[in-house]
């Protein structure tokens, strides 16, 4: 019987299932990885020195290529900082996901008010950009808006329920309501962050009481003859 002896190197090589990619998708997935690279870049320029500092040229310089490669990715500075404001609605989203829900929805709510404020505290250079009009030249668009829909979500959530289980009135529209609470609490980080409520402990205690009046308000919209029935 004749034995026929197989080398190493004349083995078929194990298929590692990596599926071989034309040269249009290779091409694209290496133009996603580079703008993320660059979307990084611009948001540790954004948190480290604000969104003034935020520029094509020092974003270039912090990856070391030429403008014109920023340019040919994002068009110009508008559309950079789209993608610096979708990062900012992940990062709000995530927030507001790690809230724990509460079978207590005003509770939640209130739990959802400060998760917005720690947002604004931790990453103030998200929230100028996305609501303080940092960029003067960017105006969101509706992907962008979308972003921030999708990143206040839980709110929205929240508000249906309790409008279902009878805890907050239902005669208003939900999106007006989110968008009153969204309005408040908008206003006092504004004020505070223009040097109107003195330092960060004082504007937070007038947070608080603000999203403690109008959980309250909200919640009591629904049940005028409560205190009635008490009695």
């Amino acid at each position: 019987m004749k034995v026929i002896l197989i080398r190493s190197e004349d083995k078929p090589a194990p298929s590692t299932g990596r599926v071989l990619k034309t040269y249009q998708e290779a091409r694209l997935q290496n133009t996603e990885n580079l703008r993320k690279l660059v979307v990084d870049a611009a948001a540790a320029i954004l948190q480290e020195e604000g969104p003034e500092a935020v520029t094509v040229r020092k974003v270039s310089q912090r990856m070391g290529c030429s403008t014109k490669i920023i340019y040919s990715l994002f068009v110009n500075k508008e559309g950079l900082a789209q993608q610096l404001y979708l990062e900012g609605c992940k990062i709000l989203a995530q927030r507001f996901e790690e809230v724990p829900v509460s079978s207590d929805l005003l509770q939640h709510l209130l739990d959802l008010g400060e998760a917005f404020w720690q947002f604004g505290q931790e990453h103030s250079s998200y929230y100028k950009l996305m609501f303080g009009g940092a960029f003067a030249e960017f105006k969101p668009d509706a992907e962008s808006m979308q972003g921030t829909l999708t990143a206040i979500r839980q709110l929205q959530v929240l508000i249906i329920t309790a409008q279902q289980q009878g805890l907050i009135s239902d005669q208003e529209e939900t999106g007006a309501l989110v968008a009153a609470i969204w309005s408040s609490l908008h206003g006092v980080i504004h004020l505070y962050m223009g040097g109107f409520l003195g330092d960060a402990d004082a504007a937070h205690t007038i947070y608080k009481q603000t999203m403690v009046l109008l959980s309250r308000a909200l919640f009591a919209a629904s049940t005028p003859d409560r205190g009635a029935d008490r009695r």
